[in-house]
Order: structure tokens, then sequence, then C-alpha cells
């Protein structure tokens, strides 16, 4: 005999199949299929994934090298792009849709107003003024404050549950600003601080030992600038901390002088605007290596910049950069680095620099 169970399935998908006979019979009587219902018979209608789509404010070469970056490595395959210059949006917009082939069919929207940002899980912020020659970070301040004043309430009124990702510079006091003015949760906005830096770091270092980047640990946390702190008492080398190896690497006693990696990492960036004019492809990368960690929760850490309010002495809300974990919510952990006394009394300097530009601004 057929049990119940037999007989409901194939009565259910007879009906399907009735359905799907009587809706063809239909358009066929009525000669209304376009090209594509000739083409494509549907027998269910999609169903609706998560998306996880992300807004890039700010087309110069760093918003539209960390779009690329998010696209080809297929952190996100839904990205909307905002900027002012709508023919340059639109050239990059289509410039980036031409590659979808390549890129895992991705949706790239182009955004004059921000109603195209709606229901974005992270906003990345690159829109300001660059360092021109002869500029430092913290002398942009106030005139990319007063383009945050415009934008930041924008994106959270068609995105309040967002996350805000800063890049623009001088991106510790950024991303302070950012706080202050979107009124989102401290471990909601994020700023890319020393993740380059550290880069730089480690690549500098392989590059002295002659192994791969991916073998050198280190960080530099901090300010994403002049006063940034490298965190020597802890960098290792395939596991082998190198200062049981020298331990007066990094200080005024070491005679390899192996202090003036830091400072090729401070002038790295001055370097490359003066060769070419700006820095972009690590930047994009380090960006979007970031938001993978905020959407895909990879378990990775980043030297990212947050509020550093409790942490090596720090007493007040001053964002600057310490090894953290991220995911879908934001900020999620931060490592409670064992700094030598040295170490800690920078941080602390570099806290008080940033408080004091912080303390300067005008909202």
């Amino acid at each position: 005999m057929m049990s119940i169970f037999t007989r409901n399935f194939l009565k259910k998908n007879l009906e399907s199949w009735r359905n799907l006979t009587f809706q063809s019979k239909m358009k066929t009587k009525h000669e209304v299929s376009s090209t594509r219902e000739k083409l494509l018979a549907e027998y269910i209608a999609p169903t609706k994934i998560d998306d996880e789509k992300i807004t890039i404010v700010g087309l110069g070469q760093v918003g539209i090298a960390t779009a690329f970056s998010i696209l080809s490595q297929n952190i996100s395959n839904h990205i909307a792009l905002v900027d002012l210059n709508e023919n340059k949006l639109q050239g990059e917009v289509l410039d980036l849709k031409h590659g979808c082939l390549f890129m895992g069919n991705c949706h790239v929207e182009a955004c004059t107003d921000y109603s195209g940002t709606a229901n974005s899980k992270i906003c990345i912020i690159t829109a300001g003024l660059s360092i021109g020659k002869g500029e430092t970070r913290l002398s942009l301040v106030q005139k990319n404050t007063d383009i945050f004043k415009k934008l930041l309430p924008e994106l959270v009124k068609y995105s309040p549950n967002t996350m805000l990702l800063i890049v623009t510079n001088p991106v510790d006091v950024m991303t302070y600003v950012s706080w202050r003015i979107s009124g989102l949760a401290q471990c909601k906005v994020i700023g890319t601080g020393t993740n380059l830096d550290t880069s730089r770091f480690r690549f500098l270092l392989s590059q002295k030992f002659g192994v791969a980047t991916s073998s050198c640990h280190a960080y530099i946390i901090g300010e994403h600038g002049d006063s940034s702190v490298p965190v020597w008492s802890s960098v290792d080398i395939a596991g082998v901390r190198l200062r049981d190896i020298n331990p007066y690497a990094g200080t005024d006693k070491d005679t390899e002088n192996w202090s003036d990696i830091h400072k090729q990492v401070i002038n790295s960036a001055y370097q490359i605007i003066k060769l070419k004019g700006d820095t972009s492809f690590a930047i994009g990368l380090s960006t979007a290596a970031i938001a993978k960690s905020m959407l895909k929760n990879p378990i990775n850490f980043h030297a990212v910049s947050i509020n550093a309010k409790g942490f090596h002495g720090i007493q007040d809300d001053v964002y600057l950069s310490l090894p953290c974990l991220l995911n879908a919510n934001g900020l999620s952990k931060i490592i409670r680095e064992r700094l030598d006394d040295g170490e800690r009394l920078q941080l602390q300097k570099s806290a008080e620099i940033l408080g004091k530009v912080q303390s300067s601004v005008h909202f």
C-alpha cells in the first residue's frame, strides 16, 4: 500500500507541475512571453539570501583599490559606491562590472545620493582630503571633520545597524570623530589604524631576515603616524623571539640599528606619495582584510583603531590602534599585550598627542 507520506509527496509535486503547466499555457495563450521568459521557465521563485552589502564612500585611489580588493577576493559580491564626481563614479562602476565574470558575478551600484547605501553591513569611508606634499596626517583634521558632519548622518539614516570602517586620515582622530557624530556604539566604529603599518613592519623584517612575511610576527600600535609604537618586545621570527637573540633590538643600545626599520615604516607613505602621488594598493588590501574579518569572522587579529580607554594606563576616550579581534558585531576582543616599560610610555605619549588633537576638533 502507498504510505501517507508518499501520497502527500506526489500530491504536492503534482500540484506544482499543474501550476507550472497552467502558467506556461496562459503565457502562450496571451502571447506575453519576453525573450527572457522564452529561454527560462521559472519553476520556483529564487530564495532571498542574506545580503552582505558593503558601501564605500569616496572613489579616489584608495576607495577604488578597496572596492577592487573586496570584489576580487569575494569578500562581498554586493557593493555600493558613492562619490560626488558622477562621471568618475559611473566610469569606475562600469569598469568593475565588466570584470564580473572573474569576480563571482558581483553586483556593483553607483550611488549619487545616500538612499542607495541602505541596509549596508559595513560602510567604509575613504572620502576626504588627502595628504599633500609637506603635510602631515594631523593637519587634515578639521577639514575632514567638516566633510564627515555631512555624510555620516546620511549613512546612519539609511543603515542604522551598520558598522563603520574609517580609512580617511588622520584615521585615529577621524574614527573618534565618526563615533561622536554617528551615535553608533563604540564596538561598531573601527579605524584601519596601524594595520598597514604592521604589514609594512613585517615586510621589512622579512627582508632583513630573508624569510616570508608570514613568518614574521610583530605589531605596530598607537597612532597611524609619527608617534606609532613598534612592539619590539614581542617580535618573533617563526616562533623565535628576537629579543632572545638580541636583547637590545630596537633600543638605543642596539649596534645593528634595528630601530631604523620603524623609521622606514613611518616614512613609507611619505615616500610613496613623493614617488607616485598617493598610496592605494596596500591600504586597499589592508582595508579589505579588515572588512573580511567583520563579515566572515575568520578569527584573525588586526591592529585597528578603537577606543583605548582603560588599556595600558590610558584614561581618556582616545582612539588608537591595538591588536583586536573583529566579527559581525564589530569589535570583539582586545589583546592585553605585555608591553615593556618603554613601550608603555611611548603608547601613553601617542595617546596624549592624539588626545590633544581630538580636543581641538569643532563638531
